[in-house]
């Protein structure tokens, strides 16, 4: 697949955590992957240090794959994660 493609294609979930501080950011971020069904991609917007780095490792750490991550010029992250298996 094209690195753009997939991200042309609509998420199956999304969340925004901008306003939220860690560990409440992947906390939601965590029941978020929870609800989606194996392979549905859950679309999340962060804003913070703390969360660019945790979210993305500790969810590769949980089983599930992150797709990629677009700087949006507010300063968020759009981070796509694709749920795993497990």
């Amino acid at each position: 697949m094209h690195q753009e493609q997939w991200w042309d294609d609509s998420p199956d979930s999304y969340i925004d955590i901008t306003a939220e501080t860690c560990p409440m950011t992947f906390v939601r971020t965590r029941l978020a992957l929870d609800r989606l069904s194996p392979g549905q991609v859950l679309e999340v917007l962060l804003k913070g240090d703390e969360p660019r780095r945790n979210i993305p490792r500790t969810a590769v750490e949980q089983g599930h794959a992150v797709l990629g991550q677009r700087e949006r010029p507010d300063g968020a992250l759009c981070l796509r994660l694709r749920r795993g298996d497990g």
